[in-house]
Parts: structure tokens; sequence; C-alpha cells
């Protein structure tokens, strides 16, 4: 019997907004998308939007790359201009805890006090993972990489291996972790290579050539870009990774392998190695 086509992926644009560390947004949006099949979301993140600044920025980002909104945002201000910038777009929107609050306040007979960030007491858990977030954002991509010294994790991988959501999201573990883009023609900053083991874990994020292929043109043409470019290239695509590979096998860096894996297996995976490590020392 003949087998029926294969349905292709949809690919679709994701703008997380939150004015707090966007863990709950994350969550939601992947248990949502779980429920489809053949959905792949090119997640944009943004995170501790407090200000009128940082939301113009989100929102020329949502402008050149449209897709759907979901956010938690408490100040009435920002959700309002968020919500009539959507609009005017035709871009859907859902503040994901709005129906919920507004259950809860029913029941109680009480009205939400919407404080940013309510969910985290203000403990020694709370501002020990505020650190690591601030630490991480600062160190994002490359920033500031002779404070990485300090972090616990190092991620390396080439463009489109999900080092930011990977490193926010161990960031709300408590983790101070840091990422380094591998670019073809810039060398890696050379001090990386030379900590011992008892410096941060280093972490290369393989992936596969035909994955990440499929992953950047998805990318270019969200952006309503030439997708026939070098950057999407097959064979300069494949270069990069065996390059990527062949250094992390010559420093003997922990890999894992992200062709197929979520942030949070990714993060989950991270999180074990560091554990073992802890455990050895």
């Amino acid at each position: 019997m003949n087998k029926p086509p294969a349905r292709l992926s949809i690919y679709f644009n994701v703008h997380l907004v939150s004015d707090s560390t966007g863990e709950t947004l994350n969550a939601i949006q992947r248990a949502a998308c779980a429920q489809f099949q053949n959905v792949q979301p090119l997640e944009h993140n943004y995170y501790l939007v407090r200000s009128e600044r940082q939301l113009e920025r989100v929102m020329r980002e949502i402008e050149a790359a449209p897709g759907v909104v979901w956010y938690t945002i408490s100040d009435e201000n920002l959700r309002s201009k968020l919500e009539a910038f959507c609009r005017e777009r035709g871009v859907s929107t859902l503040p994901v805890l709005d129906a919920s609050v507004a259950m809860l306040g029913r029941h109680l007979g009480v009205s939400a006090n919407r404080v940013v960030a309510g969910q985290h007491a203000l403990d020694d858990d709370y501002f020990d993972r505020m650190e690591a977030i601030n630490f991480t954002l600062a160190h994002d991509d490359g920033q500031n990489v002779d404070g990485l010294r300090n972090a616990d994790v190092i991620l390396l991988g080439v463009s489109r291996t999900s080092k930011t959501p990977t490193s926010v999201y161990l960031a709300n573990r408590k983790v101070k972790a840091g990422n380094i883009p591998l670019v073809p023609g810039v060398p890696l900053p050379a001090f990386v290579e030379e900590l011992g083991p008892r410096g941060p874990l280093i972490v290369g994020l393989k992936i596969s050539a035909e994955r990440l292929v499929q992953i950047r043109r998805q990318r270019l043409i969200s952006l309503q870009e030439d997708e026939h470019t070098i950057y999407a290239d097959e064979a300069a695509v494949r270069d990069e990774v065996t390059q990527a590979n062949r250094l992390f096998q010559r420093n003997r860096w922990k890999t894992i392998d992200v062709s197929r894996r979520s942030v949070e297996e990714t993060a989950a995976a991270i999180l074990n190695l560091l554990n073992e490590r802890n455990a050895q020392s």
C-alpha cells in the first residue's frame, strides 16, 4: 500500500514578552504547540520588559517577524501599547495569565494586585535567580567575554543552536550561564581554551547540518530575507558544523546534540552534567 505523503512542518514566529523571567510563558507556549503535529515555533524571547524603551525594541522585532504574541505584563500602560500596536497590524495576542487571575478573583471576591513578578518571593532563592539572570543577559552572544571566567557554564555553538534561550532557562535555575557564538573566520577568545577543570563547565551545542540549514532558511524567510545566502548554504553550513565539532573534540569538551532537542531537554542535560561535576569535586 502507498504511504500518504509526509506532511511538511509549519514554521511560525512566536514572540514571548514578559516583565519577569519568561518561565511561565515558555512553559505554556511549548505545552500548546505540543498539541499540534509538525508545528515548529520560531521563538523570540523578551525578558524583564519593564520600560517603554524596552517595549519599543520588542515591537520593532514583532513588526520585522510577524507571528503571534504571548505576554505577561502587569503595567497597564505597557500592556495597552503592546495590544494597540499588535491590533493595528493584525497580530494575534494572548495575555496568558489574565483568565486565571480573573477566575481566581471571582472565586475569592477580591481584586488582583497586578504585582510585577509577584510569583517570586523576595528571599535568598529569588535574589540568587535574579543574579544569575542578570549575569546571563550581560554575557549573552559573546558580550563581556572576560567576565565569563566567573560563569558556571559557557555554551558554545554556531548560529541558531538555541544558545540564548538555553542560557536564560539555566539562569532561571540559578545557573550563571554565558554563551559565545562560533562564527566562521572569527577566533574563539584565547582564554576559553585555557580554562582548566576548575573553571566554568564548557558545553558545545552540536547540530546536524541538514537541520541547521532548515532552521536558518526558515529564519530568513520569517525576516523576509533571501534564503539562498551563504548563511544557509548547505556546503557552507556543513563546513561550519564540521569546524565546530573539531573544536569541541580537540578540547574534549562535553557536547549535546540539539538537532531534535527542546530547550528544556538541553538545559536538563546541562544541569545533569553540572551535578555530575559537582559530585566528583
